[in-house]
């Protein structure tokens, strides 16, 4: 199959649909048989408590773990595209990724370039470009050239984001992808992911552990539990107290604030006491 055959399915571009897909490890069901659209240019949210299923729902799209059921991106099934057709579809930013210590953050990031190279893979002065003009997006550019050895969590995560905007793909899965960053620099990198949605039209699907992020940026919200979807829509519709109290197993609060909209509060088990 090739380019031109991709081309010509831009009607479906960036629409992911999932049918019944089934993920087992050994004889645990990881998920359970999901079924879900997310339409072109569209932010869904996976949300859920630990081993609810959706890192594995992000993995299995990205074709990082067999599959029972239908993936169809851009109009046609995953497993049917080759691998540099797919890098071009779907930019992955998983949890915990690896880094090669003494590689410098511009060739790190021009990884994500690799795609749209020929065969001796070497970036042109476009694709570096392309590549400092996103790390001075995310306030990096002062970084350029130094190794990933002398960089944060925070820094290293950044340059994880920096890597999938650079692959251009219509689809972008993001696992977690602000965990290791400092509250500021979570919602200026949100804030990107979402100006570059706007500007290229990109779908997103992301996991987010911050409730009250998740409720700020995403258009539409899954719950999941034990593999199963148990709530879908949006984020005024998901995020209610009786909802997450019971797949959360913890109490929360909702508050809405005029500016920030939905806030999602825990509660802890037993009152404060002036010794605490």
């Amino acid at each position: 199959m090739g380019d031109d055959v991709v081309s010509s399915r831009d009607v479906a571009r960036g629409r992911v649909e999932l049918r019944d897909v089934l993920v087992r490890y050994g004889d645990c069901v990881a998920l359970d048989g999901v079924s879900h659209d997310v339409d072109p240019g569209e932010w869904l949210g996976l949300i859920g408590a630990n081993g609810a299923g959706k890192s594995t729902l992000l993995r299995a799209i990205a074709r990082l773990v067999r599959y029972h059921g239908s993936i169809r991106i851009h109009g046609g099934e995953t497993h049917s595209l080759s691998r540099r057709e797919f890098a071009r579809l779907v930019a992955y930013v998983p949890q915990n990724p690896q880094f090669p210590a003494h590689m410098r953050a511009i060739d790190y990031v021009a990884l994500g370039r690799t795609p749209y190279q020929g065969y001796f893979g070497a970036e042109s002065e476009h694709d570096r470009e392309r590549c400092a003009a996103l790390l001075d997006r995310l306030g990096m550019s002062h970084l350029i050239l130094r190794p990933l050895s002398t960089m944060s969590g925070g820094e290293l995560q950044r340059l994880v984001l920096s890597r999938a905007l650079a692959q251009e793909a219509p689809i972008l899965l993001l696992d977690e992808p602000t965990s290791a960053m400092d509250l500021g620099r979570r919602v200026e990198a949100l804030e990107l992911v979402d100006e570059l949605r706007v500007e290229r039209q990109l779908t997103v699907v992301s996991t987010l552990h911050d409730l009250t992020l998740a409720a700020q940026f995403v258009d539409r919200v899954l719950l999941l539990a034990k593999g199963r979807v148990v709530a879908d829509g949006v984020p005024d519709d998901v995020l209610v107290e009786e909802s997450l109290n019971e797949h959360f197993d913890v109490r929360v609060e909702i508050l809405r604030s005029a500016n920030s909209g939905i806030v999602v509060v825990p509660r802890r088990s037993r009152k404060k006491t002036p010794h605490d």
